[in-house]
């Protein structure tokens, strides 16, 4: 049989990743509630197994790691809102502090500029009139938005429900799609998946945990106001790779100028957010979630802008636990190999222009570069 040129084979990988794509785009809005309670259900199953050995009914033994998840999300839930309680009360001392800095940055702007307070003035009222107009057009929507994330939120604890219950169909499904002297590659990809699913996930909730109490705590010692919720955004936010660490600093900045009228508490709140970082990015978060699978920085911010585009702040947080279920799934796979190469973090330190056996697909230049690279092998999880 004739081989396939290299140029059609590429041809058909490319056009197979954009008919992806716009599958992801055209049917998020059933998609990502699915993916997400995959994932979630994965969180999920060392509760659901432990349940399981204690001789609990198979409905018990999901039903009850499904309510402490809710209990978790309504405890959140409860925090936000009585820390809204809390500074609708504290409202006008806080219109009263934004007064005060927007009369100082006025002063500033009239300092530096030829732009007097009248001009200003006038400026900041077309400025809010065009965002007025925007708000307008755009409210019909706002509220189909609220609509879909009801319907999202409800619809995720019936699908982790049924993943969970049908989760011996859904992997014989699985295999049926393979070869038999296939299976054992799926199994090492399924197992490598979930652990790294796992490690990832519960990963974040204790990256959460100690970024709330750390950044909040801190917070708080230097007397500062909405410290927990501060806290509490921040390690929230940061869920989101590489964004969400800027626009939580945005966050906290903004709700401490509010609170204050002077700027000393905001360069307290920079200064905490930073020191906890470099904490969280240099010995905490590696500890915990340790270098099993390690995705480039490029391919970790494209992939995120990818998965905002596709489906907003969900796809956003998903974008890296997906990369990196497909950088295994290439990985094990000759024909997608070099998507797995690209996708990875195990730089060469040599050219391959230089060293010839960086050209090839061989599973010892891959492990080799692993080693040099520090990344762990993954153990295989529980069946």
């Amino acid at each position: 049989m004739k081989e396939i040129p290299v140029t059609v084979k590429r041809s058909i990988e490319l056009l197979g990743l954009f008919l992806l794509g716009a599958l992801l785009v055209l049917g998020n809005n059933i998609i990502m509630p699915l993916i997400m309670a995959f994932f979630i259900s994965i969180v999920l199953l060392p509760l659901y197994r432990f349940f399981r050995k204690k001789r609990f009914p198979d409905f018990l033994a999901i039903l009850i790691p499904i309510l402490l998840m809710l209990t978790i999300v309504s405890l959140i839930g409860w925090f936000f809102s009585s820390q809204m309680g809390r500074m609708i009360a504290d409202f006008p001392q806080i219109q009263k502090n934004v007064s005060l800095h927007l009369s100082s940055l006025s002063k500033w702007i009239n300092d530096i500029s030829h732009f007097s307070t009248t001009e200003q003035l006038k400026f900041i009222d077309e400025q809010s009139s065009k965002l007025l107009n925007y708000s307008a057009s755009i409210l019909g929507g706002a509220a189909g938005s609220v609509s879909s994330a009801f319907i999202f939120l409800g619809l995720l604890p019936i699908y982790v429900f049924l993943i969970l219950s049908y989760k011996n169909l859904l992997l014989r499904f699985i295999f049926m799609w393979f070869k038999p002297d296939q299976h054992e590659k799926v199994e090492e990809v399924l197992g490598e998946s979930e652990s790294i699913i796992k490690s990832y996930l519960i990963g974040l909730l204790i990256q959460i945990t100690y970024m709330s109490v750390l950044v909040g705590g801190l917070l708080l010692l230097f007397g500062i106001k909405h410290a927990l919720l501060i806290g509490v955004l921040f390690a929230l936010l940061n869920l989101i790779p590489y964004v969400g660490a800027l626009i939580g600093n945005i966050i906290g900045v903004i709700l401490t100028l509010s609170s204050s009228q002077s700027l000393t508490p905001v360069l307290i709140v920079l200064c905490t957010i930073a020191f906890v970082q470099f904490l969280d990015n240099n010995i905490l978060m590696p500890r915990i979630v340790g270098s099993k699978v390690r995705i480039n920085a490029l391919g970790a911010i494209v992939g995120v802008l990818i998965g905002g585009a596709i489906s907003g702040i969900s796809g956003m947080f998903l974008s890296l636990p997906i990369i990196a279920v497909m950088k295994i799934i290439f990985d094990r796979s000759e024909m997608f190999k070099p998507w797995g190469v690209l996708l990875g973090d195990e730089n060469p330190g040599e050219s391959p222009m230089k060293n010839r056996q960086l050209r090839s697909k061989s599973d010892k230049v891959q492990q080799k570069l692993e080693v040099e690279n520090d990344i762990q092998p993954t153990d295989k999880a529980e069946s």
